[in-house]
């Protein structure tokens, strides 16, 4: 005979992937050329990163390093989603999101040594050079330095996120770093979106492609915590 708590947890993990998408499509299109509903956009954005807080929250099988880290870099997402929302809030949302990068790196060295294979961090870094190559020219002066410092905080953090797959193997943890590295690919994916849409040329429905990506990396990094098995 199920728990009663066994039961609410069941129905809670099964629930919480629908209530997410849910409320992501209201935030996505509540822009200015969509739904038009800013109040919207205020509620729905920051409750899309809390709901992921909740779902790696309810994600209690892994090491406590590693959990700790992620919720903490859940955290400094949330405050870089609520910064972003504000004018003038650039510079406060990308120190922001730097932090929660690094709070990432922290967490995805929790089994593993940094750097301990390389040819993750040569492809990180290559493609960033590449991307601040092309943005250059677009990026002001005054924040010229926070970007690039932005930049290697998360190449450093996607890296390392595959530095722990390919680590991993065959062992019984694959599977959730792979979902760490899918997260990192995913984050520089957005935002090198977001770059390119702030700094180079405005993108076509630029909030459902950055949005999007986002959330599906935070999503992939929540995830790369360990469920705790659940008894009958």
């Amino acid at each position: 005979m199920n728990h009663p708590s066994h039961f609410w947890a069941t129905a809670w993990r099964y629930t919480l992937p629908w209530v997410l998408v849910a409320s992501a499509l209201l935030a996505i299109f509540s822009g200015p050329n969509a739904l038009d509903a800013e109040i919207l956009r205020f509620v729905f954005k920051p409750l899309t990163t809390v709901l992921i807080i909740a779902y790696a929250w309810s994600r209690t099988g892994d090491v406590p390093r590693r959990r700790t880290w992620v919720l903490v870099g859940l955290v400094f997402s949330l405050a870089g989603d609520i910064a972003l929302m504000w004018p003038g809030g650039f510079v406060a949302g990308l120190v922001a999101f730097l932090l929660a990068h690094l709070a990432y790196l922290v967490a995805f060295t929790s089994t593993t040594r940094l750097a301990s294979v390389w040819q993750p961090w040569i492809f990180y870094a290559a493609v960033s050079a590449a991307l601040l190559a092309q943005l250059w020219p677009g990026v002001p002066g005054a924040l010229q330095i926070p970007v690039v410092a932005y930049v290697v905080c998360l190449a450093a953090m996607a890296a390392q996120a595959a530095t722990w797959w390919l680590c991993e193997g065959t062992a019984p943890l694959s599977r959730e770093a792979g979902y760490a590295a899918l997260g990192g690919l995913l984050f520089i994916s957005s935002d090198t979106l977001l770059a390119i849409n702030k700094f180079l040329d405005p993108l076509p429905e630029a909030s459902l492609w950055v949005l999007s990506t986002y959330w599906a990396a935070q999503w992939c990094i929540a995830t790369s915590l360990k469920r705790r098995p659940t008894s009958s």
